[in-house]
């Protein structure tokens, strides 16, 4: 019975219409995306119901967020790549084994963030803050001292629903991720403003909100991999530490890693830069990054059915199956974020009162939210390219692409601009930065091609 499922599933991913098996695989995750992504939104309308310093402080805790689920996602590519690869190669011990290590190395990961909850977020927000700026430095130590302490949840949803995409099933990761992102919009404001006979614990409830839906979701999914998923198993019994499979995952897994780490640089310095110039600045920052998850996260969630399936039609050396994937997801993709740039150019003040903008930051975020969208029109097929590194083991390219986007570029422009013309001018460092992102990324892809899909 197990082979004949195990058949099922190599089948789907090595004969269905490929138009179809995209659709089929990541409309799930597309949709858990966007839950996500309105999860993202309602989470800081809901703080900014508290006070524009509350959305400050958040704003100022994206580093070290981004950092955490740049641990967790990278992590889960280099474990979604090697099961889907193994399964692809018709070797299901191995896709067992990458599987019970990649377990492993979560639950490390999940213990070193508890650590540093404990140890450097007050350092971490007194480095951002003034004296004047206490409230702010409130906000954000309760915050993010729950969030980081209280991370295996988070860790546990990314292992299981990374194993869970790596065979096909990623329906069920829909459900997981939905699950965890209602439970957390439906917490928040009884937490957030104590209904219910709740007591009212305004940020510090925005935290304990996030932190049980990542629990519930990750529950979810541990629960799904054990009762449904027949192609892999996670189990402890004999289980040992591999080097060579660690090794193996962050080799694929590290420059995904690295890639989402710079984002927290990334963030860091632009927050820098912008307490320096308003903190309602600083705020209008944060509130794109929500919006922009709308359009982005389904894009992303396109991403995870692209590496299953692009890895897997590599393991088995089908390179016309490969190409016709890809194209497919650039059109999806470009679709998406082209509704974003309309978005950002009609309608930024209405995006922006959502979040109860003051007059001041509708001054600045219209602007802002203007600007930034154009670089919408280039950012897809950057995100949907680097897909096909992370699938054939390439992934160094995507990250010398985001060193290059972010650090070589997006923030020495930024501080550049910030100089010469202030709020006015700051926001162009995107659309610079992804003209360049684009120029290297063509190049890595020619390379790509001609190294090795022409050898397939």
């Amino acid at each position: 019975m197990e082979q004949n499922q195990n058949r099922i599933v190599e089948n789907k991913m090595g004969v269905m219409p490929e138009g179809r098996l995209l659709i089929n695989m990541s409309l799930p995750m597309m949709i858990s995306m966007l839950v996500q992504a309105m999860y993202n939104i309602v989470d800081s309308v809901f703080v900014s119901r508290v006070h524009e310093d509350a959305l400050t402080a958040v704003s100022l805790a994206f580093p070290l967020q981004t950092l955490m689920i740049a641990v967790g996602a990278g992590t889960g590519v280099g474990v979604n790549a090697l099961v889907s690869r193994a399964l692809g190669e018709k070797d299901h011990n191995l896709a067992n084994r990458v599987a019970n290590n990649g377990v492993f190395v979560f639950v490390l990961s999940a213990i070193l963030t508890m650590i540093a909850g404990l140890t450097v977020v007050k350092p971490f927000y007194s480095l951002q803050t003034t004296a004047a700026q206490t409230r702010i430095y409130n906000y954000g130590v309760d915050y993010l001292s729950i969030v980081m302490i209280f991370s295996f949840g988070m860790y546990m949803q990314f292992v299981f629903e990374r194993i869970l995409q790596s065979t096909g099933r990623t329906l069920y990761t829909m459900f997981s991720q939905s699950i965890g992102a209602i439970i957390n919009i439906v917490l928040d404001p009884i937490l957030i403003f104590g209904y219910f006979g709740a007591p009212a614990m305004g940020i510090k409830g925005a935290a304990i909100a996030t932190v049980i839906g990542q629990f519930v979701a990750g529950f979810v999914a541990f629960l799904f991999n054990h009762k449904v998923n027949t192609d892999v198993r996670v189990s402890i019994r004999g289980f040992g530490p591999d080097s060579r499979i660690i090794g193996n995952i962050y080799r694929i897994g590290l420059p995904s890693i690295v890639m989402q780490s710079i984002g927290s640089v990334m963030t860091g310095g632009m927050n820098s830069i912008l307490m320096g110039l308003s903190t309602t600045g600083t705020a209008v920052f944060g509130v794109y990054f929500k919006l922009q998850s709308f359009f982005f996260m389904p894009v992303f969630g396109l991403n995870n059915g692209l590496i299953p399936i692009l890895s897997y039609n590599y393991g088995a050396r089908k390179k016309s199956r490969m190409t016709n994937t890809l194209r497919y997801g650039y059109i999806i993709a470009f679709i998406f974020t082209a509704l974003g740039f309309v978005a950002f150019e009609l309608v930024p003040d209405k995006l922006l009162l959502i979040f109860d903008a003051s007059d001041e930051m509708l001054r600045i975020g219209c602007k802002a939210l203007r600007v930034i969208g154009v670089h919408y029109l280039i950012a897809w097929f950057c995100i949907v390219t680097g897909s096909l590194f992370q699938s054939i083991g390439k992934a160094s390219f995507s990250m010398y692409v985001s060193i290059a986007r972010q650090l070589v570029v997006l923030l020495p422009a930024a501080f550049i601009l910030a100089k010469i013309g202030g709020l006015n001018l700051i926001w162009w460092c995107f659309p610079i930065a992804e003209l360049m992102s684009l120029g290297i990324t063509l190049v890595f892809l020619r390379k790509t091609y001609h190294e090795e899909l022409n050898t397939l």
